[in-house]
């Protein structure tokens, strides 16, 4: 019974640790589709909680954290949708199917090619994009890994560059459904994937 009543605060604790960071996340988002990333500070985003400057930064990183932490969250989900594809299919194929996670994510979110926009143009968001990249390389190479049937010392190199490249992909598919708004991103994903294997 002492466990249970130990480990109850816990659960509440992190409930609402979530909470605050959706309810941060949401104004700052707010604030970023007003008047741009570079021109939002983080007191603003205090202010627009309701909190200060300090317990914003207890709950992320840096500004770029707010915007980029949802993806970060998404890789675990490409990764356990990349376990989930079948044995038999091919590492290229079963990285797109995974994938699709994203483009499903942006496609649903009513502010996705904003935030695409906004992750595009500004410089510190791009250099947050590639840490994000890496850290998505290496949750989903030993999923790849597992797929290849050449040498075990090639198998790591060859995931290395297939995650690289379907990211990459997934990356070009993105900059130009922001271009052409309207577009699919699930068809540009498709014909970026295709221009790989061909």
């Amino acid at each position: 019974m002492a466990s249970e009543k130990q480990g109850t605060p816990v659960g509440l604790r992190s409930v609402t640790r979530r909470a605050v960071r959706a309810e941060i996340s949401a104004k700052a988002l707010q604030l970023f589709l007003t008047q741009g990333f570079e021109e939002t500070t983080v007191s603003q985003i205090a202010a627009a909680v309701g909190t200060s400057t300090r317990n914003v930064f207890r709950y992320f990183a840096s500004k770029e954290d707010i915007l980029i932490s949802d993806l970060l969250e998404l890789g675990d989900q490409v990764a356990t949708s990349l376990a989930d594809r079948p044995a038999d299919e091919n590492a290229w194929t079963a990285l797109r199917r995974a994938l699709q996670v994203c483009v499903d994510s942006l496609e649903r979110d009513v502010n996705g090619v904003q935030k695409a926009q906004m992750l595009a143009s500004s410089p510190s968001l791009r250099t947050a994009l590639r840490d994000k990249q890496m850290r998505w390389t290496q949750l989903l190479v030993p999923y790849v890994t597992a797929r290849l049937e050449s040498s075990a010392e090639m198998r790591e190199l060859q995931a290395q560059a297939l995650v690289s490249s379907a990211l990459s992909c997934l990356d070009a598919a993105a900059m130009s459904w922001i271009s052409q708004e309207g577009k699919s991103l699930d068809d540009y994903v498709d014909v970026a994937f295709a221009a790989i294997r061909d």
